[in-house]
């Protein structure tokens, strides 16, 4: 009775565990699928362009002070250098 137990076990996982890679696998193609038709249907402006507007790079720039201006008060209030 044991081994009957122990071997139907066995089958119900290999088949869980096949369902499961199954599914992955077609899930991996479906991915790489939608990736193409993205790019072929619908690319992206920036990546034909090459450039960067200049308020983009401006506001790039503005993002970039206030991140170094808020890690510059945080070490200053836990009294840390570096």
């Amino acid at each position: 009775m044991e081994v009957h137990l122990v071997s139907e076990s066995i089958k119900f996982m290999i088949l869980g565990m096949g369902i499961v890679f199954v599914f992955l696998y077609i899930l991996v193609l479906l991915m790489r699928l939608q990736a193409w038709v993205i790019a072929r249907y619908f690319p992206e402006e920036a990546a034909r362009s090459g450039e960067v507007s200049p308020a983009a790079d401006e506001d790039e720039r503005a993002r970039v002070a206030a991140i170094v201006a808020a890690v510059a008060e945080y070490r200053r209030s836990r009294g840390t250098k570096g």
